[in-house]
C-alpha cells in the first residue's frame, strides 16, 4: 500500500530527515525575520503618507471652534446718563459655537509642496526595492559564507587524515631503516599545525553561521551546498559600457539621488513663493447666546459670510530670501550627489562585469589547475616509492592541492555573488535572479 504523500513527509519529518534549505528559502525566511528590512518596510509605509499630506494642503480645511463664559459686570452710569438707565451688577453667561471653512484657490506652495510629495512618495517606493536588492545579497552573502566555512572544515578533516597516514608511513619506514627520523617529525609537525588550522575552521564556521541565524532569526541547519558542475556564464552582452548605460537608466540609488534634485529643484520655487499672494474662499457661520448684558438684557446673535480672502506678504522679518537662499544651496548640494552617483553607479557596474568575467577565467584556471595538483599528489607519491621523492615532497603536494581546492570553492561563491551585484547595479536584481544562483545548489 503506498502512503499519501503528507503522511511521508510527515514519517520523515518524525525520522529526523529533512532537505536541507537552499539559497531561496533562506531569502524568505530573511524577509520575514531581518529587522533591517521590517524597518525598510515601515520606512515605505511611513513614505507613502506624504502623498496624502500634500494633497491635504490643496483640501479644504473645516474648523470648529465654541466657547461659553462666565461674566461678572458691575456698571456704574454718569448723572448724564438718562435716569432710566441704572448701573449695577449684572452675572450672567454667555455662550456660542462657529464654523469656518477655508478652500484654498491660488497658492503656489501648496501646489509645489503636493508635487513634492509624489516625488517623496515615489522616492519611499524605490528605497523599499534598494533594501529588498541589499537584502538578497547579504543574504547569499551569508550563505556561501557558511558554505565556504563548512568546505574549509572539511578540507582540513580531509588534509589531516591524510597528512596522518603519511605520518603512519614516515614512522613505518624509520622502523625498516628505509627513512630519516627527519620524515617523521616534519609529518608529526604539519599533522600539528592542521590541528590549529582545524581549530580556527571550526571557530570560523560558527561565526559566520551566527551571522546567517541574525538574518534569519533561526539556528540555520543543513543548506544546500554548491553543486559539483557549475555552469559558468559570461555577461550578456559582452561589453561593459553597454552595461555601464544600463546602469545609468536603471540603478536604483541612481534613481533615488535623481529624485532628490528634483525635490531639491521644487524647494527652490516653493520658496520663491514666499513673495507670491495667496486667495482662499472662506465661510463662516457661528452663534452666540448672552442671557445678560450691560443693559441688563439678553441677546442672540447668528452671524453667516462667505468671501475671498487675499493675503500679500510683504515683509516678515528677511526670513523668506534666507530660506530662498538655503534652497539654492540645497539644490546645489543635490545636484553635485547626483553627479557623485552617476560617477560611483558607473564604477560598481565595471567591478561587478568585471567580477563575472574574471569569475569565469578564474575558476577555469582554478579547475585546471586542481586536476594539476592531483596529478601532481600522485606523482611524488609514486615517486616516494619508488625513492625519487622524499615524505616532504608529499605533503607539500598535499598542502597545494587542498590551498587550490579551497581557492577553488571560494572562487566558485565570488563569481555567484558577482552576478547577483552586476544585476543590483543595473536596478534589475530580483528573485528570479536569486532563483536562477539557487538552481546551481543541490
Amino acid at each position: 500500500m503506498k502512503l499519501k504523500p503528507f503522511f511521508l513527509a510527515t514519517l520523515l519529518a518524525a525520522s529526523g530527515w529533512a532537505q536541507a534549505a537552499d539559497l531561496l528559502e533562506t531569502f524568505h525566511a530573511a524577509q520575514a525575520n531581518d529587522p533591517v528590512f521590517a524597518a525598510a518596510r515601515a520606512t515605505q509605509q511611513a513614505g507613502q503618507e506624504k502623498l496624502p499630506q500634500g494633497r491635504s494642503l490643496l483640501m479644504p480645511s473645516i474648523n470648529l471652534n465654541a466657547n461659553t463664559t462666565y461674566n461678572d459686570l458691575t456698571t456704574q452710569y454718569h448723572p448724564a446718563i438718562p435716569p432710566f438707565l441704572t448701573g449695577g451688577d449684572n452675572r450672567y453667561n454667555s455662550h456660542g459655537y462657529g464654523v469656518t471653512l477655508v478652500q484654498p484657490l491660488l497658492r503656489q506652495q501648496s501646489w509645489l509642496a503636493y508635487s513634492e510629495s509624489e516625488l517623496q512618495a515615489a522616492q519611499a517606493e524605490v528605497q523599499l526595492k534598494i533594501a529588498e536588492q541589499d537584502l538578497m545579497l547579504r543574504v547569499a552573502q551569508a550563505y556561501f559564507d557558511v558554505l565556504i566555512a563548512q568546505d574549509s572544515v572539511g578540507l582540513v578533516n580531509t588534509q589531516k587524515t591524510a597528512i596522518s597516514e603519511q605520518h603512519e608511513q614516515a614512522k613505518r619506514n624509520f622502523e625498516v631503516g628505509s627513512a630519516t627520523i627527519t620524515d617523521t617529525l616534519e609529518a608529526q609537525a604539519r599533522y600539528d599545525l592542521t590541528g590549529a588550522q582545524e581549530i580556527a575552521a571550526q571557530n570560523n564556521l560558527e561565526i559566520k553561521r551566527s551571522a546567517l541565524q541574525q538574518l534569519i532569526n533561526a539556528t540555520p541547519g543543513d543548506l544546500a551546498p554548491l553543486g559539483k558542475e557549475l555552469k559558468l556564464e559570461a555577461p550578456q552582452p559582452a561589453d561593459m559600457e553597454k552595461w555601464v548605460d544600463a546602469a545609468q537608466l536603471n540603478n536604483l540609488q541612481l534613481a533615488i539621488a535623481q529624485a532628490g534634485a528634483d525635490i531639491a529643484e521644487k524647494e527652490v520655487a516653493r520658496n520663491r513663493g514666499g513673495h507670491y499672494p495667496t486667495v482662499d474662499l472662506v465661510a463662516n457661520y457661528s452663534q452666540n447666546n448672552a442671557n445678560g448684558g450691560s443693559f441688563g438684557v439678553g441677546s442672540d446673535t447668528t452671524s453667516r459670510s462667505v468671501g475671498v480672502q487675499l493675503n500679500m506678504p510683504l515683509f516678515q522679518g528677511g526670513v523668506v530670501n534666507s530660506k530662498w537662499r538655503e534652497a539654492e544651496a540645497n539644490r546645489e548640494r543635490a545636484r553635485q550627489e547626483l553627479e557623485n552617483a552617476r560617477r560611483n553607479v558607473a564604477q560598481q557596474t565595471r567591478q561587478a562585469y568585471l567580477g563575472v568575467v574574471s569569475g569565469v577565467a578564474q575558476v577555469q584556471a582554478l579547475q585546471q589547475a586542481l586536476t594539476s595538483g592531483e596529478s601532481v599528489l600522485e606523482a611524488s607519491k609514486l615517486g616516494q616509492e619508488v625513492g625519487v621523492r622524499t615524505n616532504l615532497d608529499v605533503l607539500n603536494a598535499q598542502q597545494q592541492l587542498f590551498s587550490t581546492r579551497r581557492d577553488l570553492y571560494q572562487a566558485q561563491y565570488d563569481y555567484l555573488l558577482s552576478q547577483l551585484r552586476l544585476k543590483q547595479a543595473v536596478g534589475s536584481l530580483g528573485e528570479e535572479d536569486l532563483s536562477k544562483v539557487n538552481q546551481a545548489l543541490h
